[in-house]
């Protein structure tokens, strides 16, 4: 188990801010979870998301951070509007694994590349992690674009990596080093 991490209260780069889930952001996440392209992509986010779903999640997230991972939202710096969501978990072996998503209606607009930025950024400033990686579905082209616009080495494919509602799924493998950013 990796090291317990004590969140920031917020990143921002003036365009997006990342900051802790609040109880009062239940009704937004219920909405942009109820997509089924995040769905598609994201197998083990309930569909239909549900009220008791995000709030479930987001009651979650203290105990996650205990065990050394974090889930936060990524919001308009200006309007506070959710965008999206960005996350990550250590192992003992200091590496931490990330993944994001974006609403549907904010796709297209770079929200996932920079709220990678700030996370990675953060967590290679401030816990013990050697080494930052994501995986993203073969047929995930958008989620592959975002890993190298934040800064991440595309290092091959690894096959049958993960199971996805039964089936296993090829996985393009990223990294980035503390030291590259």
């Amino acid at each position: 188990m990796a090291e317990p991490v004590d969140l920031f209260e917020e990143l921002t780069d003036g365009v997006v801010t990342l900051r802790p889930w609040r109880m009062d952001d239940v009704p937004a996440l219920v909405e942009a979870c109820n997509d089924e392209t995040l769905h598609h992509w994201l197998p083990m986010m309930p569909f239909p998301y549900r009220e008791e779903d995000g709030r479930e999640f987001i009651g979650s997230q203290p105990q996650r951070n205990a065990e050394g991972a974090g889930n936060v939202g990524v919001f308009d710096a200006r309007t506070g509007e959710l965008l999206g969501a960005c996350g990550f978990r250590g192992d003992e072996a200091e590496r931490t694994e990330f993944g994001y998503w974006v609403a549907s209606a904010q796709r297209g607009r770079g929200i996932a590349p920079r709220a990678l930025t700030l996370l990675t950024r953060w967590v290679a400033e401030n816990t013990g992690a050697k080494r930052l990686q994501l995986h993203a579905d073969v047929e995930n082209i958008a989620s592959q674009r975002v890993a190298e616009k934040a800064g991440f080495t595309r290092e091959g494919v690894q096959r049958s990596w993960m199971d996805v509602r039964g089936e296993r799924r090829d996985m393009v493998s990223y990294s980035l080093l503390p030291d590259e950013l």
